[in-house]
C-alpha cells in the first residue's frame, strides 16, 4: 500500500511539473495583468494567494491585484525585524489600494522562545532565523492554497536569471507575472499609476528585508546585493523547491 501511495505521489508531481512547464510557456509574452487574471480567475480559482514583502517593487503587483480581486489573500511575513518604514508602507498601501484581505504572519511564539530566546539568531545562524520567521509560518499558511503569486524578477540577481513564469515546487504552483520585467518597467508602472515609493528606496535600498540583514545597494550592483551582504546567503528559503526537477 505504501509503495502504491509513493507511486501515485510521484505521478502527481510529474503531472503538476508538466502543467507548470506548459503554463509557463503559454504565459511568456503575456502582460502581467493578463497572467494574473488567468491565474486568479481560471487556473487556480479560489486556491491562490499573493506573498508580498511590501518592499521596493511591491506596489506594482499589489496595484494589479487590487484591480482584479481586492479580496485576494495577501500574505505578509512579519518577522518582527522589519524596518518601521516597511510596516507603515504596508498599512498605507493596503488602505490606498483597497486591499481587504491582508494576512500578517509571525513565527510560532513557542518556537521563537525555544529557538531564539536572545533574539540574536539572525547573527549566529541567518538560515535558521529565516526558517523560523519566514519559511515555517508561510508553509503552515500555504496548506490552505494550491498556488501563490510572487514578485520575483529575472533581472534582480544572477540566481533568478532563469526564473520561469510558473513553477511547481513540490507542493504548490508559483506564478511569477513580473519575471520578465526590468527595473525600467517597474519605474514606468510606478509613474503611470502614481504609486508611492517605499521610503527607503531613495536611501539606496533596492531590495528590502529585515533591518538586521539589509543594506543599501551600491551603484551597478544587483538589486538584491544588499540582502545578507558579505555572506553566501542569497535567499531566505521560502522559494527553495521541495523536489528537484519536475519542471522547476
Amino acid at each position: 500500500m505504501t509503495v502504491l501511495i509513493d507511486v501515485l505521489k510521484d505521478q502527481q508531481r510529474s503531472v503538476n511539473g508538466q502543467r507548470a512547464v506548459e503554463l509557463s510557456a503559454q504565459y511568456e509574452g503575456w502582460t502581467a495583468q493578463d497572467i494574473l487574471r488567468d491565474a486568479i480567475r481560471n487556473q487556480f480559482f479560489g486556491q491562490i494567494s499573493l506573498s508580498s514583502s511590501f518592499g521596493a517593487d511591491s506596489a506594482v503587483l499589489l496595484h494589479m491585484i487590487a484591480q482584479i480581486d481586492p479580496n485576494l489573500p495577501v500574505i505578509f511575513l512579519d518577522t518582527e525585524r522589519h524596518f518601521f518604514q516597511t510596516l507603515q508602507y504596508r498599512d498605507e498601501l493596503a488602505k490606498r489600494l483597497g486591499l481587504t484581505n491582508l494576512i500578517n504572519l509571525r513565527a510560532d511564539a513557542d518556537e521563537a522562545v525555544n529557538e531564539d530566546a536572545k533574539g540574536t539568531l539572525w547573527r549566529t545562524n541567518p538560515d535558521a532565523c529565516c526558517d523560523l520567521r519566514k519559511v515555517r509560518p508561510l508553509a503552515r499558511e500555504m496548506e490552505r492554497y494550491g498556488a501563490w503569486i510572487s514578485g520575483r524578477k529575472r533581472h534582480q540577481s544572477a540566481t533568478r536569471a532563469g526564473l520561469p513564469v510558473v513553477e511547481w515546487d513540490g507542493r504548490h504552483f508559483k506564478v511569477n507575472p513580473l519575471a520578465a520585467w526590468t527595473a525600467d518597467d517597474i519605474a514606468a508602472y510606478f509613474q503611470n499609476h502614481d504609486l508611492p515609493p517605499h521610503p527607503l528606496v531613495e536611501q539606496g535600498f533596492l531590495s528590502i528585508g529585515c533591518f538586521t540583514c539589509t543594506k543599501p545597494v551600491a551603484a551597478g550592483e544587483d538589486a538584491r546585493s544588499g540582502r545578507w551582504a558579505g555572506a553566501e546567503k542569497v535567499e531566505c528559503g521560502i522559494h527553495t523547491p521541495i523536489y528537484a526537477g519536475d519542471g522547476i
